[in-house]
């Protein structure tokens, strides 16, 4: 199974690619933080992927520092550059929860509606320990 649950902040507004097929993909970066025993905690740096209708909401919605819950899946891939192969590791995205509101003025789009369907990090939690058998 290749799923993947993360909460974390954008570090950057959300790039917009739309393509001649008429598809829309949305990429951002998002950090989220590890928690260890120890006090030396880390921050992993996660590169997700939406793609059309979900790609033009992150697009409209999202800012640096959004907070957001992402669901979905880890898609591996390869490229060369300068003679030196490349690889990449991307989580492409099934579902984006906005877990914070945009800003007023921050974008041309603030006005309007945006589903109130937040969760917070405890009901998210909670959903994961779900079904879990462990």
């Amino acid at each position: 199974m290749n799923k993947v649950f993360l909460i974390g902040n954008l570090t950057a507004d959300p790039q917009v690619s739309a393509f001649d097929s008429g598809h829309t993909a949305c990429r951002f970066t998002i950090a989220v933080s590890r928690f260890t025993r120890s006090e030396d905690n880390r921050t992993d740096f996660i590169n997700i992927v939406t793609w059309d209708g979900l790609a033009q909401n992150c697009a409209k919605y999202l800012l640096k520092g959004s907070k957001v819950a992402v669901v979905g899946s880890i898609q591996t891939g390869s490229y060369e550059k300068d003679g030196i192969k490349r690889q990449t590791v991307d989580i492409r995205a099934e579902q984006v929860e906005f877990l914070t509101r945009p800003n007023n003025g921050a974008t041309a789009n603030t006005g309007s509606a945006v589903k109130e369907n937040v969760n917070t990090l405890q009901e998210v939690e909670d959903d994961l320990d779900d079904g879990m058998p462990f």
